[in-house]
């Protein structure tokens, strides 16, 4: 793995206005991510997870910030000049049946991507179309099918191979396993990990099922309101978790206990989260911290290191 980072995210917000309010969706959020790493994002519904994605990918435009790919500054970049970089970031939607249209093939949602950027003759990428296909384990034959004929766990194999049809560097995954069967989960997440090995991938991966961001992710960050709460190497924050949404959200896993000893009781988060339209003032975790202090409810807390690349926005945090 290089040492140059291959994207780099710097205090990128992001507000939307609506009716003359303004909605905090994205705030300062900064991170680094090297090539052949997998960044995992995680957070409950509502923190910010997908629009971050978004403006990583510059489908949405940050409100402030810079976003860095490979030594580029493409924050200002218009749609024109960012085209020949959409070759190199794709994403895996949550939902592939609602990214494709019904009125074309599965061949042909694979091809368009290709036949849009111009790339090889239409037996090159008939080629190309049978081989992705082939990768991600579908018959050849599906190319000639409709979206509505293929299964749900079927439809994003489609969309993994639609994503790598432009031979990608960074792939954004939007939580692409949590409308699937488990069974189905477990043969999705493999194939995205040996695709990464395979296509020396760098992923994005967004999820709120933190049993599969602790399986496939290098470094973890901890989204609450838009806001990045914690940072850590994967196996760091997943054992010596610091910010107490954190601990929450681990203790919140369910786990199948092997004896009666290591049976305990899931503990679930307190409270709703805010309104993004008005967070609230000082940490915004604090109205439902358990462990909150006064200085909580007034002061900010500022994200600081308390170990090796291991970052928390904690007042109590050590």
């Amino acid at each position: 793995m290089s040492s140059e980072a291959l994207l780099e995210v710097h205090e990128v917000s992001k507000r939307f206005r609506v009716q003359g309010r303004d909605l905090h969706a994205v705030e300062k959020v900064s991170f680094q991510l090297q090539r052949g790493q997998t960044f995992g994002l995680v957070g409950e519904s509502g923190s910010g997870k997908s629009t971050l994605g978004r403006l990583v990918l510059k489908l949405l435009e940050a409100t402030e910030g810079r976003i860095v790919y490979q030594g580029k500054d493409i924050t200002r970049l218009t749609q024109k000049q960012m085209r020949p970089l959409r070759r190199e970031m794709q994403i895996i939607f949550q939902d592939p049946m609602a990214s494709m249209s019904p009125r074309m093939t599965i061949g042909m949602a694979i091809e368009d991507a290709m036949i849009i950027h111009r790339m090889g003759t239409k037996e090159e990428r008939q080629k190309r179309v049978d081989e992705l296909l082939e990768r991600v384990g579908l018959p050849r034959e599906v190319k000639w099918a409709y979206p509505h004929e293929l299964s749900g766990g079927q439809l994003q194999r489609v969309g993994i191979a639609r994503a790598l049809s432009l031979n990608p560097k960074l792939v954004i995954c939007d939580e692409p396993i949590s409308a699937l069967d488990v069974s189905i989960q477990v043969q999705v997440i493999q194939l995205l990990r040996e695709l990464q090995q395979d296509y020396d991938l760098t992923y994005i991966f967004i999820s709120h099922n933190l049993a599969v961001v602790e399986y496939l992710s290098d470094v973890v960050a901890v989204l609450y309101l838009g806001e990045v709460v914690e940072q850590a190497p994967a196996e760091e924050l997943f054992s010596r978790p610091t910010h107490p949404y954190t601990q929450v959200l681990i203790q919140s896993i369910l786990k199948m206990p092997r004896s009666l000893e290591e049976r305990q009781a899931l503990t679930p988060i307190q409270g709703e989260i805010p309104s993004p339209f008005d967070p609230p003032k000082g940490c915004p975790f604090h109205p439902r911290c358990p462990m909150a202090v006064e200085r909580c409810r007034t002061t900010k807390p500022e994200r600081r290191n308390i170990g090796p690349n291991h970052a928390v926005a904690c007042h109590l945090a050590t």
